[in-house]
């Protein structure tokens, strides 16, 4: 038999403690590991947690919008504001400024028509004297060229039309001549003038009837002037007065803004103006009268500003004060000659104490 070895145990070698399985045991390990461990929060709530600040950071911004308005509010409003009271300090100055002119201008006072006629006679007698350089203020030389530059006075000035009109001749002298041109030719020639194709076609039309109807001439008569295409009235009493002698009154509207001054008329219409004032004045007077008055008004009684301070008729207007009346200042409002400006036409008659108007400037870039 094989002789059996000693069980040698090794010195320092111990056996594993046993493991304590008693639920005694068990609880007080984890009561002290639970002691030493730092609790951690399971992740639903964490996410609770977050969600609840998110919420809180949320109220509190909207809490703080609230409080404040937005600056697109804040700056809507200050501009609202702004209009607001730029429209409250122009209706306090279109106020101020029609108290003002109340003030100013006295109420007419009633006068008989006899009265009316006589203070009417007196102001052509001051306006005669004030102005016997009076004369048609368009460039002509004969019947035709005065019927042509009238037509394309419409809706422009005088001088515009006297700067235009010295190509225009040159080109087409006679009706027969205007009639033979090219309308875009024609259009460019007056296109100065504003409004140059229906003024193209008004004068094609009257060049046309001229040397169809009447012989290439120009009527004397008002009943065939009125027949031309684009001549009314006022261009048929412009032509007959000044280029045949025949009296007419041109009722523009510097005529008719003094004629309702000066109280000969209330109407607005220009033939029941020129009837009004018709049988105020002799048919002598009518052509002389229509210049006066037409050149007072471009020259003294302004439409948005006359110059009542420096008017030498201020004594028998009724309409006095409706304009400047300090003379002073008046007098800076005076236009062409009286206010040492250059007049409109370009070949005044001898005796215009005024300037010549100057030529057109040629356009940019020509030779």
């Amino acid at each position: 038999m094989p002789d059996r070895k000693p069980t040698v145990r090794k010195s320092g070698a111990s056996r594993p403690a046993a493991q304590d399985t008693s639920p005694v045991g068990k609880t007080s390990a984890g009561k002290k590991a639970a002691v030493n461990a730092t609790p951690e929060k399971p992740a639903a709530t964490k996410k609770a947690a977050a969600k609840k600040a998110v919420t809180k950071k949320a109220v509190a911004k909207k809490t703080a919008a609230a409080a404040e308005p937005a600056p697109a509010k804040k700056t809507a409003a200050k501009k609202t504001a702004a209009k607001k009271t730029a429209a409250k300090k122009t209706a306090a100055k279109k106020t101020a400024a029609k108290s003002a002119a109340a003030k100013k201008a006295p109420a007419r006072k009633r006068e008989s028509r006899a009265a009316m006629v006589r203070r009417a006679h007196q102001i052509n007698r001051e306006l005669a004297e004030l102005y016997p350089y009076a004369h048609p203020e368009l460039d002509f030389t004969n019947p035709f060229e005065l019927l042509v530059a009238t037509v394309l006075s419409a809706q422009t000035t005088d001088l515009r039309v006297n700067q235009t009109t010295p190509r225009l001749f040159a080109v087409c002298p006679t009706p027969e001549d205007m009639a033979a041109m090219d309308p875009e030719r024609l259009e460019e020639l007056i296109r100065p003038t504003g409004f140059f194709r229906a003024k193209t076609k008004s004068l094609l039309g009257l060049s046309a009837a001229l040397r169809d109807r009447f012989g290439g001439e120009v009527p004397g008569r008002l009943e065939d002037l009125v027949t031309l295409p684009g001549v009314g009235r006022k261009t048929a009493n412009v032509v007959l007065g000044n280029a045949f002698g025949v009296p007419g009154i041109t009722v523009d509207t510097h005529f008719g803004r003094l004629a309702r001054r000066f109280g000969w008329t209330t109407a607005e219409d220009a033939e029941k103006v020129e009837a009004d004032v018709a049988a105020i004045f002799p048919e002598s007077e009518w052509t002389m009268l229509s210049h006066r008055v037409v050149f007072h008004g471009r020259r003294v009684c302004h439409s948005r500003k006359p110059a009542c301070g420096a008017c030498a008729i201020a004594p028998l207007c009724p309409a006095y004060g409706e304009g400047e009346t300090d003379p002073e200042k008046a007098k800076k409002l005076l236009k062409y000659e009286l206010g040492g400006q250059p007049g409109q036409r370009l070949k005044p008659p001898a005796d215009y104490p005024g300037q010549p108007a100057p030529p057109m400037a040629p356009p940019v870039g020509a030779s």
